[in-house]
């Protein structure tokens, strides 16, 4: 009997909030692939919990610019060309020259997971220096490929007509499988029993999601508060407006939870927000993991208008679309969905259906056609 084949997937986030790595080493290790996941450790990183399969995280005097790149990728670098591994999977642009190159060193298939379309993130927008530096990587890379997927099919489009390779599309769908019943409760997390609760989560609070216009907003609406959950660049200026305006009343915060937790902390909300701005390619064809969530947990959407986001929501009648993401527009959808009592049962029902169908144990059977000729 053959041994086991070995597959190291790497990711430079801290791998305990990121979902969509743990459902593909998850879904290989089901499949009786030894899995290692390689990430990071920072100084605010949770613990990991246990997992099936085994974790590796690097320690790195930097944690952000220029410099943790350049150390990120010389120690996945040797960790890879040390490690006995049959399979590659690499996350993002920022892992991928060290994994093609090891997986040319050693004749090993390499498997390209493209989480965003990278090169266009504000980030690196603003920095033409830097982007340019990263396309040039994707330039060299990506026309050499042949097992590529990616979050959605504007990305996937954008990506084969730009290389001329083929991408599939694996959505990152939460499990339909997580438990409904809690011990968390609003009282004990001191969040207000008698409001609406509209609910922002993600690991990536970052500039042009829409939080600022959130908070202004909720200021403008009564009966309602705000509950960010997460992490981000701009946490720590939205605090400091939530003081300034002094609504701290309706504005609460909690720190990333582990997934598990923040699947019980999602389902105590009214309604799920979504409000990236289309101010670059990024975010235009992106497809949040929030946005599945929150259709898990049983939350009617308000979102901006972007292509991806807008089908699920038309598809499935889950929510409602801003008109824009002003302050103005946004306080005026959230008036809208408070007050439609009878709409708010229609939307409970269609997100019974839109769960049930948009899960991970359907789009685990794409993953695993990708996978099909190694597993």
């Amino acid at each position: 009997m053959p041994a086991p084949r070995r597959v190291i997937i790497s990711v430079v986030s801290d791998l305990v909030t990121d979902q969509r790595v743990h459902r593909t080493a998850l879904a290989l290790h089901s499949k009786g692939l030894i899995v290692t996941l390689v990430g990071r450790k920072m100084r605010s990183s949770l613990q990991i919990p246990e997992r099936p399969y085994q974790t590796k995280r690097f320690k790195l005097g930097f944690e952000t610019g220029p410099l943790f790149y350049a150390f990120y990728n010389i120690r996945l670098f040797f960790f890879l060309l040390f490690s006995k591994a049959d399979i590659f999977v690499t996350n993002d642009l920022d892992t991928l020259l060290p994994n093609f190159i090891i997986s040319r060193l050693k004749k090993s298939v390499l498997f390209y997971d493209s989480h965003e379309y990278f090169t266009e993130v504000p980030e690196l927008v603003a920095r033409p220096h830097i982007r340019n530096f990263w396309l040039s990587i994707e330039k060299f890379v990506f026309p050499k490929l042949k097992n590529v997927f990616t979050v959605n099919e504007s990305i996937a489009s954008i990506y084969t007509e730009k290389y001329k390779v083929p991408v599939s599309v694996v959505r990152n769908l939460p499990f339909r499988s997580v438990s409904k019943f809690s011990s968390v409760t609003r009282d004990g997390l001191g969040l207000p029993i008698d409001k609406k609760i509209f609910l922002f989560q993600g690991a990536g609070i970052n500039i042009d999601r829409g939080a600022e216009e959130a908070i202004e907003a909720i200021a403008k609406t009564e009966n309602a508060a705000l509950l960010f959950i997460g992490g981000g660049d701009v946490l720590s200026l939205l605090k400091e407006k939530v003081k300034a305006m002094k609504i701290a009343e309706k504005v609460f915060f909690l720190p990333k939870q582990p997934m598990e937790i923040l699947y019980q902390y999602t389902s105590l909300a009214d309604f799920g927000l979504t409000l990236d701005k289309d101010t670059n390619l990024n975010y235009r064809f992106s497809l949040p993991n929030k946005l599945f969530d929150y259709i898990q947990a049983g939350l009617p959407v308000l979102a901006s208008d972007l292509p991806e986001v807008r089908k699920i929501i038309d598809q499935y009648k889950i929510g409602k679309i801003a008109p824009s993401t002003s302050v103005t527009d946004i306080a005026a959808t959230m008036k809208q969905m408070i007050s439609d009592d009878h709409q708010f049962v229609l939307w409970k029902e269609n997100l019974k259906i839109a769960a049930s169908e948009l899960c991970w144990e359907n789009e685990e059977k794409k993953l695993l056609q990708i996978f099909k000729d190694v597993i």
